[in-house]
């Protein structure tokens, strides 16, 4: 079985397991405000998630929709530096672990794993949930403050996923620089939205300015082609739900898509894309138009025809995110 496919499984099944029994109405209502403080651009002075049923309705509800955006933020960082895994693990405000899932989707192995979060009700039910992952069964659950006394030891890899939304921009700036002194690699995940966006291109400059090159979505490491308040960069990812994760959302659709930015960067030499498909290909009557961010800095549209034979079909299987021209 596909590891990835393996791991979002187990995921669900913990998830449906943890949860079983819990009251759908006082999920429901923990939810509502959950989504207000995650999509929201206010910055909270206290833990979004205070107590257990906000946690049980968090891991009900954002943990898979987290774990899929950030393991194909991953899958996309792997494709630049196909020879490299991470030693090491920091998952920064990374309440019940979806991040760390996510890790150990897209690498094989055992690695030191340490989840910092100051919701201590949500590391303890992350600790329980990641008992069902043999990759996670000796993490390191850890209270910390995330703002401008986060100190973090040496590690490989530092993903920061669906955090920088909670902070003011002084601690958010404090944050990304941390991870750029611990870590060989940075991975910064946020909501799809024009914020969430402007906060990943924040954090990104961040880290070319400290030295790290961008391997993912971006084909290069200079600035970004968008410009401001003209648009913003972000993807898709498809989220199976659970019958659980329905009856706490209140939807009737096996899958939600969820929309998030990303940036992942490294100290050491990566292989970025030619080319990113940053739009749903839009599929007509012999052809596909792709929209494209390409190396040379610059926003492009490209159209594929029959004509092109192999590259046609290539494109109307293409998605949005996906490289391109695919690999061969």
């Amino acid at each position: 079985m596909n590891v990835s496919v393996s791991v979002s499984e187990t995921l669900r099944g913990a998830l449906t397991d943890l949860l079983d029994g819990l009251p759908p109405k006082q999920a429901g209502q923990a939810v509502e405000r959950l989504i207000a403080n995650y999509r929201g651009a206010t910055p909270t002075d206290a833990p979004i998630l205070r107590d257990r049923a906000d946690v049980a309705a968090y891991a009900a509800y954002r943990m898979p929709a987290t774990f899929e955006a950030v393991r194909s933020a991953l899958e996309a960082f792997a494709d630049a530096v196909p020879q490299w895994s991470p030693a090491g693990h920091v998952d920064v405000g990374g309440g019940t672990g979806a991040a760390t899932w996510a890790v150990s989707s897209t690498w094989d192995g055992t690695r030191p794993v340490t989840v910092l979060d100051w919701a201590e009700p949500a590391l303890a039910l992350g600790r329980e949930i990641a008992a069902a992952n043999p990759a996670l069964r000796d993490a390191r659950w850890q209270r910390a403050r995330i703002g401008t006394a986060l100190a973090l030891d040496p590690t490989d890899l530092v993903t920061v996923s669906y955090v920088l939304n909670e902070l003011a921009a002084p601690d958010r700036a404090v944050l990304v620089d941390a991870a750029a002194s611990a870590a060989q690699a940075v991975v910064i995940v946020e909501p799809g939205t024009p914020d969430g966006y402007a906060r990943v291109i924040e954090a990104r400059d961040r880290l070319i300015a400290a030295g790290f090159r961008v391997a993912a979505p971006c084909p290069h490491s200079a600035a970004c082609p968008i410009v401001p308040g003209t648009d913003w960069c972000h993807f898709s990812a498809r989220v199976s739900r659970s019958s659980l994760h329905r009856q706490v959302k209140g939807g009737s659709l096996p899958y939600e898509d969820e929309k998030f930015s990303y940036v992942a960067a490294a100290r050491f030499p990566v292989s970025p894309v030619s080319a990113r498909v940053v739009r749903r290909p839009q599929i007509r009557k012999g052809q596909v138009l792709l929209d494209l961010c390409e190396t040379e800095e610059r926003l492009s549209r490209t159209t594929v025809t029959k004509k092109h034979g192999d590259l046609y079909r290539a494109a109307r299987d293409a998605d949005w995110g996906d490289a391109w021209p695919p690999a061969p």
